[in-house]
């Protein structure tokens, strides 16, 4: 996905235009991380199965039931955040992603599983698609918060389409992980490649999807991601 520039507490920011998403953060766009970067995720995908945090999001999302519930799903990469839900029971789902090429891995999953005709994919930026979509029971972002500059943008307007639980994949907003993306993203800008990593505060994130009514059913953690999933009191 790309969008204009927010407020996110990125450590290695300047006037550059806003960047696009990077395959490692499950929302690659366009030609930088396209053909390969998916082909390369859906063959690791179909060997290995989701990362573990991925699977944390599933089930945490998924717990207590998800029978008939829909889905929207947001970066959703190959696709493992909805297919992951629909085996426990979501009846159908929506993929958003800026990257074409994902977005036609995705669609290969989803017919590869048999569960092609009740995924619909829609190409291009959630936050300026978000007006145009229809809620879902779940709202998923896998590795998004960190590809988005504009993280209340994004927060924001996806929380609004969650009916009963929100999940988020993203960086903890620690000191070496600070240290570590502003490290990454100016290599990025030495080999002139748009892709950054945006370290945005886990309490700004929070106060957003509280405020919209939501109170966290689980939160787990690695040494670099924390998982998190709300549930509308």
């Amino acid at each position: 996905m790309s969008g204009p520039r927010g407020s996110g507490d990125d450590p290695a920011r300047s006037d550059e235009p806003a960047p696009v998403c990077g395959a490692g953060c499950g929302c690659a766009v366009g030609n930088e991380f396209g053909e390969r970067s998916a082909r390369k995720d859906l063959k690791s995908y179909r060997k290995n199965g989701p990362p573990k945090t991925t699977s944390w999001l599933i089930d945490g999302l998924a717990d207590g039931g998800v029978t008939g519930w829909t889905v929207l799903d947001i970066g959703a990469g190959v696709g493992a955040v909805h297919i992951g839900l629909m085996a426990a029971g979501a009846a159908s789902a929506l993929d958003v992603d800026g990257s074409p090429a994902y977005i036609a891995v995705a669609r290969s999953e989803a017919q590869r599983v048999g569960r092609g005709a009740d995924v619909r994919h829609e190409t291009g930026d959630f936050v300026e698609l978000a007006s145009q979509l229809e809620p879902a029971d779940l709202v998923a972002l896998d590795r998004v918060v960190c590809c988005y500059p504009d993280m209340d943008a994004l927060v924001r307007r996806s929380v609004a389409l969650a009916r009963r639980r929100y999940g988020l994949v993203y960086p903890r907003n620690a000191w070496w992980i600070r240290a570590a993306a502003g490290s990454l993203n100016a290599v990025s800008r030495l080999f002139r490649q748009r892709f950054r990593i945006w370290i945005h505060r886990t309490a700004d994130v929070e106060a957003i999807v509280r405020a919209a009514g939501f109170v966290p059913r689980l939160d787990r953690a690695t040494i670099f991601w924390q998982v998190v999933v709300y549930e509308r009191t």
